[in-house]
């Protein structure tokens, strides 16, 4: 019986902490579409237009342009960058294609989806899609591996031919996330999300706590973070895991010891050995 109420205690445990783990592995929630979503593009990194994950930002451009948006991206997750351009009633045959790059300004390379795509003549849209690979909360110096801080998306054609150069389109980006969980966690975190100014506001702030009168937020490049705050992702299941691991080895401990220390009663020799 003893063994017994120590295998249903157990198992509610583990049941109490998978709850969590199931949890964090769900994809992330997206915000919905508001009046607040920017309805402009930047024509250069430096002018890239902000918007959050879950957000469909739209823009009115013409072909030729290159569009700037940049998006907050923290650890664990698995951004899906979607494009959707309204093309003009005529048109030849267009190439368009979407770039993502880090806060290093390093270009990310898609895991799948059509980064590239040509739209024949007379098509109305052209759809694009680019799944870039887990955010990891830290890596080496010498790594390409996607960060936490602030990622820009640049949306463009290609080949375009002279004829259709400046005509009208409408653009609309898109950023959602899964949340990976544990299976992305590393051991190690960065002391400052790669977000632009973020180095310089942090000298500007030490600046004013000494006496400087430079306010900290004017050398912010990038403003928008996740709901929560960055390095959000300290938590994952790799802490769940690592307690189950611990309750199921103290069972098997206890297991086996009921089933070799026998019953306890000490054996009686028989009369005249």
């Amino acid at each position: 019986m003893r063994i017994t109420s120590m295998l249903s205690a157990a198992l509610l445990t583990l049941g109490l902490a998978a709850a969590p783990a199931a949890a964090d592995s769900s994809p992330s929630p997206s915000a919905s579409s508001d009046d607040s979503a920017p309805t402009s593009a930047g024509t250069s990194f430096r002018t890239a237009t902000e918007f959050e994950q879950g957000q469909e930002a739209t823009a009115s451009a013409s072909t030729g342009d290159y569009l700037y948006w940049s998006f907050p991206a923290d650890a664990g997750q698995r951004p899906t960058v979607k494009a959707t351009v309204k093309l003009p009633d005529s048109h030849a045959a267009q190439t368009w294609q979407i770039d993502v790059y880090d806060g290093l300004r390093r270009r990310q390379a898609c895991q799948y989806g059509a980064q590239t795509h040509t739209a024949a003549a007379g098509s109305a849209t052209v759809e694009l899609a680019c799944v870039l690979r887990t955010v990891r909360a830290w890596s080496e110096p010498w790594s390409d591996d996607p960060l936490p801080g602030t990622y820009y998306l640049r949306l463009t054609t290609v080949n375009l031919t002279t004829a259709d150069l400046g005509q009208p389109v409408d653009a609309s980006v898109r950023v959602d996330s899964k949340d990976i969980g544990g299976s992305a966690a590393v051991d190690g975190s960065l002391a400052k999300p790669l977000v632009p100014g973020i180095a310089v506001t942090s000298e500007s702030a030490s600046d004013s706590e000494a006496g400087d009168g430079d306010s900290a937020k004017s050398a912010v490049l990038s403003s928008i973070e996740p709901d929560d705050g960055w390095a959000s992702g300290w938590w994952s299941d790799r802490w769940v895991w690592t307690a189950i691991g611990g309750v199921l080895a103290a069972l098997a401990g206890v297991g086996g010891y009921a089933l070799t220390r026998g019953s306890g009663r000490p054996r009686q020799m028989p009369p005249g050995a």
